[in-house]
Formats: structure tokens, C-alpha cells, sequence
């Protein structure tokens, strides 16, 4: 493994909310988009955090193994994720070595459909059970204008992920007069529909819990005054999208995750 080194922003070790059962959750430092509702904006800056090896944070990590149970195991979430992509791979490894299940929480914004990055993401793809994807938006001018950044190479990795079998979650965030349109979530119910892997699909309804880091890194909120939708507004995304709300709840009793 070298001299690979991971930059961690923080870590949790009982995570219900970050792929199937419990999971011990990694939350990775450095992201480049400026999502306008991030929770988590601590996140953005790619040199700061704790470093760490991928051995010593797997010695760490793997103590909690009785927890998990057969459905969870660890996920690694970001920031963003792909940013550290090799050091992500070294510790799947280990975790593969030791038959423990593992999910990678990205918003694919580093992904590129060149040879030199396809041939490093191909290795991280052999020891990653599942993807957790985030598509924020379907028109790629309401991305940049949400992000600051484009979509395009966001969807090459869905349809990347779905060519070569690996089993995907999409999750999308529903902002109320920004991201729940009918148009662009039947957009995102459609290009869904063309995906072969994917076993699951969520509505996270926004928040305003992540206001306060805003203020305490002394950046303007841009969102400051928007509300948070109704149980009604996420049940009609959640009818556009086609998630079942039964299927959900047997998943829930069987240890899985519910929509949020």
C-alpha cells in the first residue's frame, strides 16, 4: 500500500442512515461542488481533517464488526469520496479480505470516462458491493446553478456503474421551488428507468440542521428562508420516482434503511 494516506473528517460508528443495517460510516475530507443546501460544508477544504492509513483506520474500524450483523458493514461518505479514490480501494481491501460489506456515498463529481482514471476506478469497483449516488439534478444548467458544477460526467457514472453490474442506491435531495419540479423529477424517474442496477431509490427531504456550520465558517446560507417540504410534497416526488412506500417498510423491518 505504500504511502497511501486518507484525509478523514470524521468518523461513526453506528450509522442507520448510510446503506443496508448498521453500518460504521467514514466520513471522508475535500469536496469541489458547492451544493447551495450542504449540510456539511467543514467538508469542502481537501487538506484539512485527520490523516490516516488505510491499515490503521481499518484496525479501527473493524472492532465494531459485532454490530453489523449480515446486513451492514462500512461506508464511506464524504465530502466526497471519489476525491480519494486509491486510498478508498486499499481500504476496501481489507474489508473484503475480512468478508465485510462495503458502500461508497458519492455524488460523483470526480468521475471521468478516461483511461488512466477508468483503470484506477475499475479496482475500486471490484471491492465496492454498493454505490450510494446522489443526483441532485437532471438539466445540467439547474446543476451548475445548484452546485457549480456540471452533471454530465454524474450520469456517465451512473451509466458506467449499471454497464458493468455493480448495484446502485440513487438518492435525491427534494428543496422545495428548486429541486422537487415535476419535470425534472420525472427526467430523473426516466433516466432511472434505464439503469439495470438499481436496487433502491430515495427521497431525502431538505433540512436545515447544516445552517449553523454556515454561519460558524462565516459564509451566507444561500438558501436562508427556505422551508422544509411537506409530507405531501415527498409523497409526490416519491409517487414521480415510483418508490414504494410497503417495499420500503418491509426493507425497514428487515434492518434496511427507510426514505428521509
Amino acid at each position: 500500500m505504500g504511502d497511501i494516506k486518507g484525509r478523514v473528517h470524521s468518523l461513526e460508528s453506528f450509522a442507520l442512515v448510510d446503506g443496508p443495517g448498521v453500518r460504521y460510516c467514514v466520513f471522508l475530507q475535500g469536496c469541489n461542488m458547492r451544493c447551495k443546501y450542504c449540510h456539511n460544508p467543514e467538508t469542502w477544504t481537501c487538506g484539512a481533517g485527520e490523516e490516516w492509513t488505510p491499515e490503521d483506520l481499518f484496525k479501527k474500524v473493524f472492532r465494531y464488526k459485532n454490530y453489523w450483523g449480515k446486513e451492514g458493514g462500512i461506508t464511506v461518505s464524504g465530502g466526497e469520496s471519489l476525491l480519494q479514490m486509491e486510498f478508498v480501494t486499499e481500504f476496501f481491501k481489507l474489508a473484503k479480505e475480512k468478508g465485510v460489506h462495503t458502500a461508497l456515498d458519492t455524488s460523483g463529481n470526480p468521475f471521468k470516462m478516461e483511461p488512466e482514471y477508468l483503470e484506477k476506478f475499475d479496482k475500486l469497483m471490484e471491492v465496492t458491493d454498493l454505490f450510494i449516488l446522489d443526483i441532485k439534478e437532471m438539466d445540467d444548467a439547474k446543476h451548475k446553478e445548484l452546485t457549480g458544477c456540471s452533471n454530465e460526467n454524474i450520469l456517465q457514472l451512473a451509466k458506467y456503474l449499471s454497464d458493468h453490474g455493480k448495484d446502485m442506491w440513487i438518492r435525491h435531495v427534494l428543496v422545495p421551488e428548486l429541486t422537487d419540479d415535476e419535470e425534472g423529477l420525472q427526467a430523473l424517474a426516466d433516466f432511472i428507468s434505464t439503469l439495470k442496477t438499481v436496487s433502491r431509490v430515495e427521497i431525502l427531504p431538505y433540512h436545515t440542521l447544516g445552517v449553523f456550520k454556515w454561519e460558524k465558517l462565516g459564509i451566507n446560507y444561500p438558501l436562508d428562508g427556505v422551508r422544509t417540504p411537506t409530507e405531501d410534497e415527498v409523497k409526490k416526488a416519491e409517487s414521480i420516482l415510483g418508490i414504494n412506500k410497503n417495499v420500503l417498510k418491509d426493507e425497514e423491518n428487515a434492518g434496511g434503511r427507510t426514505c428521509q
